[in-house]
């Protein structure tokens, strides 16, 4: 059969071209490859049906044909000049790394790559991911893809709803690098506009569910319902931990829940919950959905009652627009909302991403998964905005977190508050009424199989009496490419949101009744007009009281300011202005690969094709999507020599996660069910050991050497004595101390002698791209971070993907989805779903695609070897000022390294938080501070900037050294100086009182070059975050709060800002 599949492939591919070597070459290892059961195109063809097969293996040779085809035309004299690498690689010309390496004392970067990365490591493989090409040419042919998707209009509903992003929200954040290109916004005082946004999320999510506090975003619904259900249980004194879900919560949560239930040892209970017997249930906790997947509503009422009396913790599952109509579960007695903010301005996008909300009552705050955004106050007394409450994070408890959750979607989060904003709540009621209306005039109109008493918001479920009708009902509908949900056999829901037109409605409505009765405009009118109005108040009075919402909600001016766009607009600008990114300056945070995210790469993120389309949208109606998985699923495993790849995880730590339960998996089939120690380096990245936790396992770890290298030693003695229970280990590499271990080979095959498998944390592939890889290695499995090493920018704290490679033992066990399978997993084997979406984070996979292909084989190894080479040449800088805490066996970092400062707190009280804070008057974000070593700073400037920004960071760290100097030396006290009362803000310098012992000029522009490229002023003093966390504010305060005055600023000004400017025109 295969023969023949192969035989088809070649044939219809080729029919009209000549096979060169190389792809004749790959025809036969393809043969040879199948007779010993390996995979062909980077995921075994066994299993996927020869439908899939067949279409895999013509997408293959498809790909090679065009590869071989630029190759013939790189030549030509009419080639395109756009080549991206050029663009993308900061100081990737001759003369700037000539320069690099004569200060390594280096002749090559090949040399320097010798002695960087272990011999025994080192790859002999080229990339076949193809040649560097042209950004027009790579955008030509993503459009040709994005057009394979067929856009029908969709009435699917199940927690995924249309959409209008307002365009002023559009152009300004979605499409605007000072938004998208932020990081989490640790370093406050350079992040105090996005925190203010962020805030403004968190209360008008509180609002709207009626509870205290509300998080600054979670990755999707599913995954904010899984993390409800392990708070419940941390908070249950309960042996036995059993958590009960509602069977019309939508089944994409449940699924989730499920995976992440059985590690946990939750057991989970899926019922109807008006048939739940409190007696003896002993339930943790209850998750019921509000409106329930189908669209009814019901009064959940004297369910709380009775879960509260048996001390079960309530969770409601709910749609931010539908709580403008509906009484808020806080209200009822929720302890717990969950849902997504989807619908509030970002569009489906194939599923993500988008802002899934969490918020709970007082008691609960403190284990609380996500970022906090709470008001503390800074050095001058005034308000300030910061993260509250960072000790939670698992980076800082380790394997004590509550949850493995890195990343957020803060760029999505903060779009979603911008349209909150922007309408207020007497537009986003007008715009829930209107969907309701639609909702009620369809019900009305098609009248048979629809409850005339139900309570309905925006989903109608339409029961037939026979299967027949139920289908011929699907059949018109498909005809007329209108997208529905079958709900079963006989049953069919159909949901509307705010991009709905009349015309719309019509169709549908004509679909439904079918050819003899065909529906007019003028008849929906009649309809709608007939209506009660909108609201509940045409149930009865019992019912309507328990569902009309009396209480006023977003009542903070914050929400009725911003009506015009001009307002909206500058509004957007202040915040933007308030925050250091990469439109500034290099954000040279280790560990975190703040690179280049190119334009041309994040355009088709805003084409409709691949941001309007539903997750559960049948598959052969997006086949440019299939297309865009099958490039990238190639060749990611191409870059981490893996066999197989899933683009599902929607962060780094949920890949993490995905990687774990995978292995757990294989070790089940294999009937090792005991094993699950999982050995965790202390080294290794925070979110390792949260998420082995998370995966059920017993986390055993091992330290380091003096060198920073894994104890070798000790790691063995741990693997011999758990080798019967050994499942895996964990492993960052490089290593995050910065350097290629010598002894990573033997480190795997210890595990691997001893029964377990190795998981690689991809944070640091970016030192790796064609030089060495996860594969090479010796690792089993690994995760990359697309929004580091591939370009997804981080967008302020999210979003992210942490798709998981694997080898092919382990590839019939990667994620699927119980709605709709994912094409390349095996449906017998694979584990049930890590994210509430098939895909994940669909719609910014296209960035990733640009970047791979706009690169080609070359060019990512070149990134990689200029990422090496400029955090070498940043060491050498600044290793006579600053000690450099780990260097590999040739004294070589990877692409990044740690400045240790911990000489300066005894030689001059100066701490590694004051040089930081210092770095931001000299207009940088400060690099990633007291991680993975306290006392130190971690700088990666990743393959983007160019040597002069280079040299800039490095002048104002070396200009730093001589300010500790002058500590050391005497000159400067201790306690008053430019370091200790850093960032100075522009508030502080311009005052009329100055009463420090150094001049103005010295503390607010230390540099020249500030002068001539425009100082960027933080726009507060030092945050105090210990105030912050006693004190814990988490909405938008009253404004009089937030016009607190300065002690020693704007208060110490003399008079009125206008008798100021008086005096100053009489002076002159």
């Amino acid at each position: 059969m295969f023969r023949l599949l192969l035989t088809r492939v070649s044939g219809s591919v080729t029919r009209r071209r000549a096979l060169g070597a190389d792809t004749q070459r790959w025809l036969n290892s393809a043969r040879s490859r199948y007779h010993t059961g390996n995979s062909v195109v980077g995921a075994p063809v066994r299993g996927v049906g020869v439908a899939g097969a067949y279409h895999s293996l013509r997408s293959a040779l498809s790909w090679r044909l065009q590869a071989e085809f630029r190759r013939g035309a790189s030549s030509s004299a009419f080639a395109p000049l756009d080549l991206f690498y050029k663009r993308h690689t900061g100081s990737g010309n001759p003369e700037a790394n000539e320069k690099m390496l004569q200060v390594l004392g280096v002749k090559s970067i090949e040399e320097l790559m010798d002695q960087t990365i272990p011999k025994s490591i080192r790859t002999t493989r080229k990339l076949s991911v193809g040649p560097k090409r042209a950004e027009s040419e790579v955008l030509a042919e993503l459009r040709q893809i994005a057009k394979q998707n067929e856009l029908r209009r969709n009435f699917i509903g199940c927690g995924y709803y249309g959409t209008i992003m307002p365009p002023v929200i559009q152009r300004n954040i979605l499409e605007n690098p000072a938004w998208y290109t932020q990081y989490t916004p640790y370093q406050a005082e350079v992040a105090q506009g996005r925190l203010e946004s962020l805030l403004n999320f968190q209360t008008m999510v509180g609002d709207l569910t009626g509870l205290p506090i509300a998080n600054a975003s979670l990755l999707d619904e599913g995954t904010a319902a899984a993390e409800a259900m392990s708070m419940c249980a941390a908070v249950s004194k309960r042996k036995k931990l059993r958590f009960f879900v509602d069977k019309d919560v939508h089944p994409q949560t449940i699924a989730v829940m499920k995976v992440r239930a059985e590690p946990m040892d939750i057991e989970l209970v899926v019922d109807n919950w008006q048939q739940v017997q409190w007696d003896g249930a002993d339930l943790c906790g209850a998750l019921v959905q509000y409106p329930a997947t189908d669209g009814t509503i019901h009064d959940y009422t004297s369910f709380v009652e009775n879960a509260h009396a048996h001390g079960t913790r309530v969770v409601v599952a709910s749609d931010l627009l539908a709580l403008t109509m509906l009484r808020p579960p806080g209200e009822w007695g929720a302890d717990i909302a969950v849902g997504s903010a989807q619908r509030f301005g970002v569009p489906m996008g194939y599923g993500g991403p988008s802002a899934a909300f969490f918020a709970c009552r007082d008691d609960l705050k403190r284990l609380m998964p996500g970022r906090i955004i709470g008001i503390s106050r800074d050095a001058q007394g005034k308000p300030a905005l910061r993260m509250a409450l960072q000790t939670r994070e698992q980076h800082i408890r380790r394997d004590k977190a509550t949850s493995n959750v890195c990343t957020a979607q803060a760029l999505l989060a903060n779009i979603s508050a911008m349209y909150g904003l922007y309408h207020g709540p007497d537009g986003l009621r007008a715009i829930a009424n209107r969907v309701q209306r639609f909702a009620r005039t369809f019900a009305a109109a098609v009248g048979v199989g629809v409850s005339e008493k139900a309570a309905i918001f925006d989903t109608v479920r339409i029961d037939y009496p026979t299967t027949e009708a139920a289908q011929a009902v699907l059949a018109r509908c498909d005809a007329a490419k209108l997208n529905v949900r079958s709900l079963g056999p006989r049953s069919i829901s159909v949901s509307f949101d705010e991009t709905h037109t009349r015309d719309d409605l019509q169709e549908l409505v004509s679909a439904f009744r079918g050819p003899q009765r065909p529906c007019s405009g003028e008849e929906l009118e009649q309809i709608a007009a007939s209506l009660p109005p909108s609201g509940f108040g045409g149930l009865e009075p019992n019912l309507a009281q328990a569902f009309e919402r009396t209480t006023a909600y977003m009542t903070h001016p914050v929400f009725h300011e911003y009506r015009t766009e001009h307002k909206m607009l500058r509004y957007i600008h202040q915040l933007a202005a308030k925050d250091l990114s990469l439109v500034h300056s290099m954000i040279p945070l280790g560990s975190c690969t703040m690179k280049l995210n190119a334009t041309s790469e994040m355009i088709p993120v805003s084409w409709p094709e691949f941001s309007l389309p539903h997750p559960f949208t049948p598959p052969e109606q997006l086949r440019g999507y299939q297309r865009l998985f099958a490039d990238l699923e190639r060749d990611l495993a191409d870059i981490t020599g893996f066999a197989a790849v899933s683009l599902q995880p929607n962060s780094g730590a949920q890949g993490e996660y995905a990687g774990l339960m995978t292995f757990l998996a294989y070790h089940k089939a294999r009937g090792q069910h005991q094993r699950k120690v999982c050995i965790v380096p202390t080294s290794a990245h925070g979110t390792n050991p949260a998420s082995a936790k998370m995966a059920g396992m017993r986390i055993i770890p091992v330290g380091t050497d003096a060198q920073g290298n894994i104890d070798i030693a000790e790691l063995r003695a741990r693997a011999e004595q758990h080798r019967d229970q050994l499942a895996a280990a964990m492993i960052t590499y490089p290593s995050t101390h910065g350097v290629f271990e010598e002894g990573i080979k033997e480190i795997c095959d210890i595990i691997h002698t001893n029964g377990g498998l190795v998981y690689i944390d991809g944070a640091n592939l970016n030192a790796q791209m064609g030089l060495t890889s996860p594969a090479e290695i010796g690792g089993d499995a690994c995760h990359l971070n697309l929004h580091k090493t591939l370009t997804i920018p981080h967008g302020g704290g999210g979003p992210g993907v942490g798709a998981i490679a694997v080898t092919e033992a382990l590839a019939p066990f990667l994620p699927s989805h119980p709605v709709r399978p994912v094409a390349s997993a095996h449906p017998d084997t694979a584990i049930g779903p890590i994210a509430a979406a098939p895909y994940g984070s669909a719609s910014i996979l296209p960035i990733v695609w640009m970047f791979v292909k706009m690169m080609g084989s070359d060019g990512l190894r070149e990134a990689s070897e200029q990422a090496i080479l400029n955090a070498n040449y940043m060491a050498a800088r600044l290793s006579p000022a600053y000690p450099i805490l780990y260097r590999g066996k040739h004294g070589r970092c990877a692409h990044e390294f740690i400045l240790d400062l911990r000489p300066f707190k005894l030689s001059a009280g100066v701490t590694e938080s004051d040089v930081a804070k210092r770095l931001q008057d000299y207009g940088f974000h400060s690099p990633t501070m007291s991680w993975p070593v306290a006392g130190t700073l971690m700088i990666e400037p990743t393959e983007s900037e160019s040597i002069d920004e280079l040299d800039r960071f490095c002048d104002a760290m070396l200009m730093i050294r001589e300010e500790i100097r002058q500590i050391e030396q005497g000159r400067w006290d201790p306690q008053h100086n430019p370091l200790k009362y850093a960032p100075h803000t522009a508030e502080v310098v311009s005052a009329d009182t100055w009463d420090r012992p150094y001049p103005r000029e010295i503390g607010a522009f230390p540099a020249s070059w500030l002068y001539a490229r425009g100082k960027f002023w933080p726009r507060t003093s030092r945050i105090d975050d210990v105030y912050g966390d006693r004190n814990l504010v988490c909405s938008c305060p009253p404004v009089p709060e937030m016009m607190h005055p300065s002690t020693t600023g704007s208060a110490a000004r003399s008079g009125t800002d206008e008798g100021r400017v008086r005096t100053a025109v009489a002076s002159s």
